[in-house]
């Protein structure tokens, strides 16, 4: 009996809440999902979807959300995790510059209205956006390298300009900068307090985009700092190959690889009706159409939340938009598997690579010099290495994608020193091909020097096949 009087006490105060939560949904005084501004969910201009979780096979509306990396809450990353025996020494930092706007547009079609000038009451914001800009406007006469010193530090142009950096990439790389400053000085005191510009490299291509991306991760990751202490030195190849970039066999692979990127277009028949229609929207000859890539607009239309254009033949719509990022993707999964793209990629990275090593190895036989170092580069930087490395399953680099190279020393015996790689906040150290193996035989967490060494010195070139034992001999073999 009093089993049954409590099962009906529950049962009634289930009835209570239920009614209780209907009725508050119905006032609004339980907030629902509604689209921003009142606007109705089927808006044409709502063309993204909220990023909540992995699909279980491959999605493009996914693939591209990821891309787009939209500033959001502060991320996780394990960035500067070690055991506490272990002392940080150097930092290498690679890094993508941040959103832009298209390189290239839809012929006939107007462009994206989007506003390059950074301002507080525009979402995304950070709250260092105001003070970087107006320390960005007291560096006007910086002595850096030229051309850079040519180049406006910040975005600022009401309507951007072709492959301008938006608000959205300065916020991305301000957050990237604030997160590393947590971990590498607050943390581990990489830096001395009174730091000078022998501690720091900087580089980067002769891009505003670059050069700003830089510019915002390094003032939040040295707020404030002095432009006396601030030198970027201008990479005039996207490689990053200084003074090597002369590869015949290089260029070789890349041929081979755009021809097999060219015979994969040509068997999605999907892909090639996608562009027809597309090119009747806008009417213009398919072939035109095509080489308009018109995915790079498409993706800042994606990435923005702005509609697709129309014309009055109709509209660019998001199934168009779909079919053409899934042949991307399948294009990376086919490059993978031929391994074409390998052999580029090896030879693409290596000169950057070897620096990278030559300037750890120094730093750790006890130079206090470079302590960090900063690359603001392109998608085509970051994705040769990241091959290179056997990163085979990585992601193509996402808008300010972060690549960091760490350098420990372990206090219980100084003369040991290892690595750590981390790929957007993810450590891939032991996805490498270098430290495979190593992981299997060895407890310690992380890879050491010797083997990131030999790799970059000796079986890079082994990769290659043939009996090139050097960077020059490996790029002027003969019969390739």
């Amino acid at each position: 009996m009093l089993f049954r009087s409590r099962f009906l006490l529950l049962l009634a105060l289930a009835a209570l809440l239920a009614f209780v939560s209907l009725s508050l949904q119905f006032f609004h005084l339980i907030p629902v999902s509604t689209a921003k501004n009142g606007a109705s969910s089927k808006s044409r201009k709502r063309i993204m979807p909220d990023l909540v979780t992995e699909p279980p096979g491959v999605d493009p509306v996914y693939e591209a959300l990821l891309y787009c990396n939209i500033p959001s809450v502060a991320e996780r990353s394990m960035e500067g995790h070690a055991p506490h025996h272990f002392k940080l020494v150097s930092v290498h930092v690679f890094i993508r510059h941040g959103d832009r706007y298209p390189l290239y547009a839809i012929p006939k079609t107007k462009r994206p209205e989007i506003d390059c000038t950074l301002v507080a009451n525009r979402k995304p914001y950070h709250p260092k956006l105001e003070a970087f800009v107006s320390h960005m406007s007291k560096g006007a006469g910086t002595s850096f390298e030229s051309p850079l010193h040519s180049l406006p530090l910040y975005p600022n142009h009401p309507l951007c300009e072709m492959g301008e950096l938006t608000q959205t990439g300065v916020v991305q790389h301000l957050q990237n900068g604030h997160l590393l400053r947590d971990i590498y000085l607050k943390k581990h005191k990489l830096l001395p307090s009174g730091w000078s510009t022998d501690h720091l490299y900087l580089e980067t291509t002769g891009k505003s985009r670059t050069l700003q991306s830089g510019l915002a991760l390094l003032y939040s990751f040295l707020p404030d700092f002095d432009w006396k202490k601030v030198y970027f030195r201008h990479q005039p190849s996207a490689l990053f190959c200084s003074g090597s970039c002369s590869c015949p066999t290089r260029n070789q692979y890349l041929e081979k690889e755009q021809r097999r990127q060219y015979l994969l277009r040509l068997k999605n028949s999907q892909l090639e009706r996608t562009y027809g229609e597309m090119a009747k929207i806008v009417d213009i000859p398919t072939k035109q159409l095509r080489a308009s890539n018109p995915i790079d607009s498409m993706l800042c239309h994606f990435c923005h939340n702005v509609s697709f254009p129309c014309t009055r033949n109709g509209c660019i719509g998001m199934e168009h938009f779909k079919v053409i990022k899934t042949h991307q993707i399948e294009d990376e999964r086919e490059r993978r598997e031929k391994k074409l793209y390998l052999g580029y990629a090896l030879l693409g990275a290596h000169p950057i690579l070897n620096q990278t090593v030559d300037r750890m190895q120094r730093a750790a036989e006890g130079r206090r010099e470079e302590l960090f170092a900063l690359y603001s580069a392109h998608d085509v930087t970051l994705s040769p290495i990241l091959s290179a490395m056997g990163l085979t399953e990585a992601r193509f680099p996402r808008f300010a994608a972060r690549l960091v190279f760490e350098l420990w020393q372990d206090r219980d015996k100084p003369s040991e020193h290892s690595v750590r790689i981390l790929y957007n906040g993810v450590d891939v150290t032991f996805h490498t091909s270098f430290c495979q193996e190593h992981h299997k035989r060895s407890p310690k967490p992380m890879c050491p020097l010797e083997n990131f060494a030999r790799f970059v010195k000796r079986d890079m070139f082994v990769a290659l096949g043939g009996t090139s034992t050097n960077y020059y001999d490996a790029c002027h073999r003969e019969g390739f």
